[in-house]
């Protein structure tokens, strides 16, 4: 997903270990990921290292910190070199680690994942995007990856602005319309957006997931059938979408704002409404000084959200055993619980050991998604360079230099274009 944060630098940890039955000694785990140091992830990952270094007596851990967009950019490239990581986190999805699969630049995992008991351990939501077939497709075929966390988005209420204007927060679609148009009303935009990445994409793709089913989700992104972005699903979410910022729910200037930008916006309270994701929760916690909630957005069954990023271990890899073991660690309870105390979502945590109650609301709606099998995956995986569509189409909708009907068929033709043939 779009959300990670970026590091900088590189830290380089000598630890101890020993992996399986042969000699660790002089070997190097060379480890990738660009969650940001102060996010659940990051502080979880950082703990796992930890970990690592205390079973693997005479082993190296060179952790490379890397922006979301720089492996997202040369993941190809750089994984068909000599310059190789032993594991790395990759983006999840057909366009992403599906298409690494296919080009045979991800190691198989299977037979890893069944003796270890990682497929054990996630849900049929989660696990779909580990698994991939011969055409790069999610959902079937041979692991390529683990997913050791879970997503998904969620309305972040400034409830001290809600207070101040005596407005209810809303548990009903209408609810939210009816605020929205209050906020308006007082001369405050009521939803931070970021039109230049992720974020106004997503609050189209959640229209449409409202009007939405198991049926069609599957159709859109596992090609189960034709996909028509002009059904009465994406129609709604356009056509609203449009109607949304010209009632002043979304400003007109936030086509060009990046994701960063919106959630500090609403961190220093200029906004009252965020649709975002569960990476941000750990730091609203930390940064937010107002009293703050969070909640399902209301009026729809499903909404975007599925296992976090993968691990992934290259083809080639030179120390794929030490890449599994430190897998199996981010995998353990004393990590899974660290992780869900710290604001994120674990897979495998004790229910019980998890003490924030903040927490504990974010990891009950999670369950209460999963049980209803409701994570719709995000609106760029289908295919390779959706993504870049989706931006710069969205942005056109925002200013309104484009009509939701030629949305519609710009969507389609990048959509078909992409689309692999079975």
């Amino acid at each position: 997903m779009a959300s990670a944060l970026i590091l900088t630098g590189s830290l380089l940890l000598t630890s101890c270990g020993n992996s399986d039955s042969e000699s660790s000694d002089g070997k190097t785990l060379t480890l990738w990921h660009y969650e940001g140091s102060d996010s659940a992830m990051g502080i979880a990952w950082n703990e796992a290292i930890k970990e690592f270094k205390a079973t693997h007596p005479g082993v190296t851990v060179k952790f490379e910190a890397k922006g979301f967009e720089q492996i997202q950019k040369t993941a190809s490239m750089v994984l068909n070199s000599s310059d190789a990581p032993d594991i790395m986190e990759y983006n999840k999805g057909n366009a992403t680690a599906g298409l690494l699969s296919k080009q045979g630049l991800l190691t198989d995992l299977t037979a890893e994942a069944t003796k270890r008991g990682w497929d054990k351990k996630l849900s049929a939501g989660v696990k779909t995007t580990s698994q991939y077939d011969s055409n790069g497709v999610m959902g079937s075929g041979k692991w390529y990856g683990v997913p050791n966390y879970a997503e998904y988005t969620m309305a972040f209420y400034n409830k001290d602005m809600f207070k101040k204007y005596g407005i209810a927060e809303p548990t009903t679609y209408d609810e939210l319309t009816a605020a929205m148009d209050k906020f308006v009303a007082k001369g405050i935009t009521p939803l931070a957006n970021a039109g230049a990445e992720y974020m106004a994409q997503q609050y189209l793709y959640q229209l449409a997931l409202s009007k939405a089913d198991r049926t069609w989700v599957d159709k859109y992104e596992l090609y189960k059938g034709k996909n028509d972005f002009h059904d009465a699903a994406w129609t709604y979410a356009a056509n609203t979408f449009a109607d949304w910022v010209k009632k002043g729910y979304i400003a007109k200037t936030s086509s060009g704002t990046k994701a960063e930008d919106a959630g500090v916006s609403w961190i220093q309270g200029k906004s009252p409404i965020l649709f975002s994701g569960s990476w941000w929760y750990g730091r609203f916690e930390s940064e937010a000084k107002f009293d703050w909630d969070s909640g399902l957005f209301p009026g729809s069954n499903l909404t975007l959200g599925s296992g976090g990023n993968l691990w992934v271990v290259p083809k080639g890899a030179k120390n794929k055993n030490l890449a599994y073991d430190f897998i199996d660690i981010t995998m353990s309870k004393k990590i899974q619980n660290l992780l869900g105390n710290k604001g994120g979502v674990p897979v495998a945590a004790d229910a019980s050991a998890i003490t924030d109650p903040k927490t504990k609301t974010l990891i009950s709606n999670y369950n209460t998604l999963s049980s209803r099998d409701g994570l719709a995956f995000y609106p760029d995986w289908p295919v390779a360079g959706f993504y870049d569509t989706l931006v710069s189409e969205t942005q056109k909708l925002i200013t309104g230099s484009e009509k939701p009907d030629a949305y519609l068929d710009n969507l389609q033709k990048a959509y078909d274009k992409g689309v692999p043939q079975q």
